[in-house]
């Protein structure tokens, strides 16, 4: 991770293009806050509000996120990402998110969370999983961040754009480029852009992005219906 951290941080540009885990305290102190910009042309905005066009319901489990400024429905897809989603059920069952906080919110690109409460203290993980990155990163679906491929634990996203830098290089072997989709917002995408466009501050392990006000993940539950 301090490596993934040192390589983030040469790239000092205004608006980043990389989802990356924020180191946690063990690896070093201040997580890195710079990454890549791709160019403006690289991702499509959507208009806020607008629910993302999928292919074919994805099959897996559904989860819901009830956060403090309200709920957010997920579809896991376990055909395309069975290891992702298992880490991220897993910790769900374990009660890893709840309390959390939103860290990371980036108008345009991104809003993140996972390990870090409100007061910038970081929950240990379990050991990184391997890299699962064929899906697209399309507007409402989750991803995982991470630093160097096979190395994401417990740290998410959901895409508030067609983030295609965040693809996969169909050129490179599989799971070596590209973060790992894993499934997308089915209801509630309408708060996570309200969400999007939060007054930010300093108070959270990557400067500058942290919602002023504490956005709480109050729990995390994978629903009784299609619990795996």
């Amino acid at each position: 991770m301090r490596l993934a951290a040192l390589t983030f941080a040469l790239f000092a540009l205004a608006w980043p293009a990389l989802a990356e885990e924020p180191a946690p305290p063990a690896a070093s102190p201040e997580a890195t806050t710079d990454t890549a910009a791709p160019p403006a042309t690289a991702a499509e905005p959507a208009t806020p509000g607008e629910m993302p066009a999928q292919p074919a319901t994805p099959i897996g489990p559904r989860v819901l996120i009830q956060t403090s400024m309200g709920d957010i429905t997920l579809q896991l897809d376990s055909v395309h990402a069975p290891k992702t989603v298992a880490n991220f059920v897993r910790y769900a069952k374990e009660h890893h998110f709840d309390g959390t906080v939103i860290y990371r919110v980036e108008p345009g690109f991104v809003i993140q969370a996972g390990s870090w409460d409100a007061h910038v203290n970081y929950r240990p993980a379990h050991k990184p999983i391997p890299l699962e990155s064929g899906l697209p990163n399309k507007r409402g679906t989750i991803a995982m961040a991470r630093g160097e491929p096979d190395s994401a634990t417990a740290e998410f996203f959901i895409n508030l754009a067609d983030n295609t830098p965040l693809d996969a290089d169909p050129a490179a072997p599989p799971n070596t480029t590209g973060y790992a989709v894993f499934g997308e917002v089915t209801d509630g995408m309408d708060v996570v852009d309200k969400i999007s466009v939060v007054p930010r501050g300093d108070n959270g392990p990557m400067k500058g992005a942290a919602p002023v006000d504490p956005i709480t993940i109050i729990k995390v539950s994978v629903l009784p219906d299609t619990a795996p």
